[in-house]
């Protein structure tokens, strides 16, 4: 299993923020108005951001960084505030444009994005990184459904003018081989039988002596996939037979790792103990140390460098819709 575990909220919300995110916003317009006297954060077209939600971001950016123990001063805690600000109304203007252009994302395509979040992550992990953030399911999937209509809308209104020329990928490959060198790989997949940290010996007996049986029925011709689906206590990956997808040295837990390094493609462990419980392993594929070919990264060299065409487009765009919008500030700068 990875060293980490299983995927936390605030890396699922990455693949939702847009560029527009932190970007500086242009000069409000208006009077300004001190925070206790009004229940908006600002206002973009009359329609309000709430002080509520400005509070939010910035009280759970501020907690993050102290339980990284970093602090801030005085200038860089002005500084975060602005930025939060700066990044709702930028939100709130995409989000009044696409309204304007008709453009939404379908419940069907919420669903799915949802369903693939929930994946990701187990449903005890999920509930309490929402639970963290002050979120409920439903305000999650609301918020969820706004970013993707302003990624369909960026996609609308800029991705079409951007193009990538064979010639910048052949030149960004060439000017970038450290990034494609390739780590020796092994694609490998695994049974689980958790084992609690503060497990009495009894259970721990009970738990090993799970795992020995059903490491003999997989010796003796069950077929691996099928009985992970069955037994595995790994969520992430047990509906999918116990695959872990491809991994280099380093993503695992050390004894984890080692083990699955030292098998041939086909080949079953022994039984892995970790700090998660009891695994067997079973590797299915490896691929060697070396570089990348240009044919088979290309694809993903030109969605890098149109992606980062476009996050030079998208503030340029949100400047000119704020030329166009009237924005009110109630907040101390």
């Amino acid at each position: 299993m990875k060293k980490f575990g299983l995927v936390v909220f605030s890396t699922l919300f990455s693949i939702v923020l847009l560029p527009c995110c932190g970007f500086s916003a242009s000069q409000a317009t208006g009077t300004p108005a001190t925070s206790k006297a009004q229940p908006n954060a600002a206002t973009v077209n009359g329609k309000p951001i709430p002080m509520s939600i400005y509070t939010a971001q910035t009280d759970r950016l501020l907690q993050q960084f102290s339980m990284t123990g970093r602090k801030l001063d005085e200038k860089q805690i002005s500084a975060m505030k602005k930025r939060v600000l700066d990044s709702l109304i930028a939100r709130e203007i995409l989000k009044q444009q696409a309204a304007k252009e008709g453009i939404k994302a379908s419940p069907a395509e919420v669903d799915t994005q949802m369903a693939n979040i929930e994946k990701s992550a187990s449903p005890e992990r999920f509930k309490a990184s929402l639970k963290q953030m002050n979120m409920s399911e439903a305000t999650f999937k609301d918020y969820l459904a706004t970013e993707l209509t302003i990624r369909k809308l960026i996609d609308h209104d800029l991705a079409a003018k951007v193009a990538v020329t064979p010639q910048e990928e052949k030149a960004f490959y060439d000017s970038n081989p450290k990034l494609f060198n390739q780590p020796e790989m092994v694609r490998a997949s695994h049974i689980l039988i958790k084992v609690a940290k503060n497990a009495s010996p009894k259970e721990k007996a009970a738990a090993l002596a799970k795992i020995k049986a059903i490491r003999k029925r997989i010796v003796n011709g069950a077929d691996f996939a099928t009985v992970a689906k069955q037994v595995s206590q790994d969520p992430g990956t047990k509906d999918k037979g116990g695959d872990l997808n491809f991994f280099a040295k380093g993503q695992m837990v050390p004894e984890f790792d080692k083990v699955a390094f030292s098998l041939q493609p086909g080949q079953l462990s022994n039984i892995v103990k970790t700090q998660f419980g009891y695994h067997l392993i079973k590797v299915t594929a490896k691929k060697p140390a070396g570089i990348i070919p240009f044919d088979k990264i290309k694809d993903r060299i030109a969605q890098h460098l149109k992606t980062d065409k476009l996050k030079k487009e998208v503030p340029q765009y949100i400047e000119a819709l704020k030329a166009k919008a009237k924005i009110v500030t109630f907040v101390k700068s």
